[in-house]
Order: structure tokens, then C-alpha cells, then sequence
């Protein structure tokens, strides 16, 4: 079946393609900026206000719509991929949290089992995110203190095998014992270390650097802060451009100043976009689970009952809208910040985060308001508002 979209400006190849068009043949990018005379089986025809993005890809989500990839079943993943797509994120890393071993374990493998054997339109699995248990206790945020462990190498080993090989990305703490061995073991395996829930200083972003490190894990959240007398990761994280930034633009886990900092420090070309968001994302007010513990969810915050901010609730259509809010950043540095850096970092590019012929057609549409109307997945419209025609 091929699709035709027409008659709205086109983010292709860094520039914008003004009334333009472009066609989908299955769940492939075909032709951009040249339809005008070819037909489709279904054309899309949009006001030429309106806008085409390559759809966003989140590396950091544990949950949505009630279901958790620590639940380690395919309904679970199915649940969470359908909620995504109607966000505008057309591709995720399914996120574990730092638990026993016997549990992390049974959600790799049904995470490796289901990956490349998902349902049409959902948002795909492009692989895994191991957010912990290899970090500082003395930064846990929401993850279970009592499952904490020092970086095994062995043991990452065995849970690659178990699930295909498909976990992209490890948060880690670089400054704890075997921290930068791991690093350095991650790197020849071409797997994402993320510096994250650490109480270290800036020398030791400077040697995880040095090991292999390339991303830090959801900026100013889970680390040690910056000082005058000694930058600390968070200072470590804005110095250094080597390091990708993960952040949780809600207003909540950074407020709307420390969002426009770190974007003027990293610039568009260096930070990620996240939602981290947990099951309750979707769903109302109430008390949820994140890793065996009790989240309280009120108005846009979830909280464990200590007052700690335990994940989000954040879809990516409102983080695209407040980062444009926060920061004089524009459309074209969203699909920088969305889509392009993270299918880099995870090593996707060659078919995904960006609108070229022979991509994946992940798109996402805006309208006026740069408010989301469509999603499409692989080809597969995974979400259309109404007003779509």
C-alpha cells in the first residue's frame, strides 16, 4: 500500500521543504519534494501551515497507560508502544529499573523476545536501556537502594545473551568500584554508558570520558550538583561536549531556567530529549508502582512518599512543546534534540531520525500550535486526529 502526504512544509535533510509532498511505499520513505504527478492508494492532504517531522525516538521510558517494561510480558510492551505513538514517539528503548536480578532478567528477555515481532502501528522496541543497578547509592532517586550492585562485567555479559543482544544503553556510575572497566567493556561492544545516578566530581566525568562514556542520564536529576569549588557531574556534564544530555523537559524534574542553561551550554546538537515517564503516564490521579514502590501521581507529578520524583508522567508531544516554550530553541533543533541524536547514540540512523528515501516512514505532522495530528509508525498510521483528511 503506498501513502502520500502533501500540501504541508517537510523537515527533510536539514531544511524545509515548503507545500511539499512525499510518498510511503509499505513502511518505506520513497519520494520527497517530486509526487505531484503520482498517485497513491491514500493521500493525506494537510494546510501548508502545518508541519512533517521524523518521529521521536525516546531512550529513556519505563512505562505508560498502566503497564511497565519490568512487567516482562509482551502485553505490557504491546501497551506501552501503542500509548507511544499516540505521544510521537514512533521508536523507544524499553527502560528497566534496578531490581533483583531474577526480575531485571525475566524483562530482558521478553523484552529480546519481542523485539522485530511487534504489532503494525505500534511504536517499535529498538532496543533495551538498563537504567541501573550498577550506581551510587547515594543517588538512587527511585531506583531500590537494597538491589544496587558494582558493575559486573560477567554478569552484563550473561543478560546481553539473554536478550539478543539488544540492550543499546547502561546508566551507570562511573566513580563506584569497576565503574570504568564497565565503561571501557560497554564501548567494545558499542553499547551506550550513560553517566547517571553518580555522586562523583567532574575528574570523574573527565576518566568516563576517557573509558568510553558518551551520554549523561537525565541532566541535573540523580547526580551529584555543580559548586564553585568543584563542578561536580552536573558541571562536568554542561563542560564537556563530548557527552550527549538526556532531559526531562515537564517544568518539574528541571524548571524552565536550568532547561534554557543547559540548551544554551549543549546546544541543540548535543541534548536528548526523554520522557522517562512510568505507568501512570495516560491515566489519573493515584498511587502507582515503579520498581516495587509505591508512586503517588498528582497533577503532572509522580512522587514516592518521601517527596522524591519517581520518573514522569511526561508524553513527548508536550516535551516538544515546552522545550520550544523554555528555550529559543525551533522546530528544526526539536528533530536535532528527538529523533537525530538519539538514533545516533543508538545506532540506528542509517533507517531511522531522519525523512530521507529508503528510511523507515516513521512521521509525526503539527499543526499551527505544534500540536500533534498524526503518527505514523513503519508506514502505519498509529494515530490521526480528526481534523486529518
Amino acid at each position: 500500500m503506498t501513502t502520500k502526504i502533501e500540501g504541508c512544509s517537510i523537515y527533510s535533510q536539514n531544511e524545509w521543504l515548503e507545500k511539499s509532498s512525499l510518498l510511503i511505499d509499505k513502511d518505506k520513505i520513497v519520494s520527497i519534494g517530486s509526487n505531484e504527478n503520482q498517485t497513491a492508494d491514500r493521500t493525506l492532504q494537510f494546510p501548508s501551515t502545518y508541519k512533517c517531522l521524523p518521529g521521536m525516538i525516546d531512550m529513556h521510558i519505563h512505562g505508560a497507560n498502566g503497564a511497565d517494561t519490568m512487567d516482562a510480558t509482551p502485553e505490557a510492551l504491546s501497551t506501552i508502544a501503542t500509548a507511544l505513538a499516540k505521544e510521537g514517539t514512533t521508536s523507544f528503548l524499553a527502560t528497566t529499573i534496578t531490581q533483583s536480578v531474577p526480575l531485571i532478567e525475566k524483562a530482558l528477555v521478553n523484552a529480546g523476545e519481542l523485539i522485530g515481532h511487534q504489532k503494525r502501528g505500534e511504536a517499535e522496541i529498538i532496543g533495551i536501556h538498563l537504567e541501573g543497578p550498577f550506581i551510587n547509592k547515594e543517588k538512587t532517586g527511585a531506583q531500590p537502594e537494597e538491589y544496587i550492585l558494582e558493575p559486573d562485567c560477567d554478569l552484563f555479559d550473561h543478560w546481553q545473551q539473554l536478550c539478543g543482544d539488544r540492550i543499546k544503553e547502561v546508566t551507570m556510575a562511573p566513580e563506584v568500584k569497576g565503574g570504568l572497566d564497565f565503561i571501557r567493556h560497554l564501548k567494545k561492544q558499542k553499547v551506550v554508558a550513560s553517566i547517571g545516578h553518580t555522586n562523583g566530581i567532574d575528574e570523574d566525568v573527565i576518566r568516563a570520558i576517557d573509558a568510553g562514556a558518551t551520554q549523561v542520564t537525565h541532566l541535573y536529576n540523580g547526580m551529584r550538583g555543580m559548586h564553585h569549588r568543584e563542578p561536580g557531574i552536573l558541571g562536568g556534564a554542561l563542560l564537556h561536549h563530548d557527552l550527549y544530555t538526556e532531559l526531562i523537559c515537564d517544568g518539574h524534574h528541571v524548571c524552565q531556567g536550568m532547561v534554557n542553561l543547559a540548551y544554551k551550554l549543549k546546544g541543540s546538537d548535543r541534548m536528548i530529549l526523554i520522557t522517562d515517564s512510568m505507568r501512570a503516564k495516560c491515566l489519573n490521579k493515584g498511587v502507582y508502582d515503579l520498581g516495587g514502590q509505591d508512586v503517588f501521581v498528582d497533577n503532572g507529578l509522580a512522587l514516592l512518599k518521601d517527596g522524591t520524583i519517581a520518573g514522569s508522567v511526561l508524553k513527548m508531544k508536550d516535551s516538544l512543546r515546552n522545550i520550544l516554550a523554555f528555550t529559543d530553541a525551533t522546530l528544526s533543533d526539536v528533530v536535532q534534540m528527538g529523533a537525530i541524536n538519539p538514533a545516533l547514540q543508538c545506532g540506528v540512523f542509517d533507517h531511522k531520525g531522519s525523512i530521507e528515501n529508503g528510511k523507515d516512514a516513521d512521521l509525526i505532522v503539527l499543526n499551527e500550535q505544534n500540536e500533534l495530528v498524526l503518527t505514523i509508525c513503519r508506514g502505519t498510521i498509529a494515530y490521526q486526529k480528526k481534523e486529518v483528511h
